[in-house]
């Protein structure tokens, strides 16, 4: 296929998948369980942080974080006090924890109060950076700054140390495309759905290689980077959209 052919054929495919059967499976059906818009980012990035592993493990983890949040997560991060931690003991994602839990809570709690949530927290890294994924590693660097197992920031991870960074480039597409089809919910206006990239992963990274795409063989942020430059060509106001043609050519094998 030529350029025009590909993007035709990848348009065509946006429109097959970006539609709202792809939620009930995945890990954005969390996030639209709630309406409110601070509701909606805390599921939103929780869930994303254990987004790694089985789907139904994901989904049935991420609904337990939310019932130790009371089902109404934005109310528990403005107001709990170190207390109501005592009752969030054996949780457990894979190599994510209860502790880890409690830190990524009290980061949480300390951005609703100093910025106002987590959409400002990225807004003011991305106003020291030059794109989104050094925006990420300030993000992360300013997270962190509560006291801390050494452990926990491995949950996050930073682009600019060559991770692709799949789990918090998803929550960012989750959050900030305006989607015609109802799945990313599109609720921030601080970041710009162009200045997003590819959470690439092991499916997305192997189609853009048969479709040839991608030319690097890992999936890093090196790999990021070249592919959302090539999909910014294709639409360079919403490239990140052809996240769910190459997903879903990905897992359903078309190619």
């Amino acid at each position: 296929m030529n350029k025009k052919e590909l993007k035709e054929f990848l348009d065509k495919k946006v429109e097959q998948y970006n539609v709202p059967d792809f939620i009930p499976l995945d890990p954005i059906k969390i996030p639209h369980q709630f309406s409110d818009k601070k509701d909606i980012e805390i599921a939103g990035f929780l869930t994303a942080t254990i987004a790694w592993g089985n789907r139904k493990s994901i989904l049935n983890n991420a609904n337990k974080m939310m019932q130790l949040l009371d089902n109404s997560p934005a109310d528990f991060i403005k107001n709990f006090e170190e207390a109501d931690l005592k009752s969030i003991t054996n949780f457990v994602h894979r190599t994510f924890n209860s502790e880890d839990l409690k830190t990524f809570l009290r980061a949480l709690q300390r951005f609703e109060n100093e910025y106002g949530g987590l959409e400002f927290a990225f807004a003011k890294a991305l106003k020291s950076s030059t794109n989104l994924l050094e925006a990420i590693s300030l993000f992360k660097h300013d997270f962190f700054q509560i006291e801390h197992l050494n452990r926990t920031q491995k949950h996050l991870s930073d682009p600019m140390k060559g991770s692709a960074a799949k789990r918090i480039l998803m929550f960012l597409r989750w959050m900030v495309r305006k989607d015609n089809a109802g799945v990313d919910l599109g609720i921030w206006n601080e970041i710009q759905a162009r200045d997003l990239y590819l959470p690439l992963d092991v499916h997305t990274g192997n189609i853009s290689r048969q479709l040839n795409l991608l030319t690097r063989k890992q999936n890093d942020a090196k790999s990021v980077i070249e592919i959302t430059n090539v999909l910014r060509k294709f639409d360079p106001t919403d490239p990140i959209k052809y996240d769910f043609a190459l997903f879903g050519l990905g897992v359903f094998k078309e190619l």
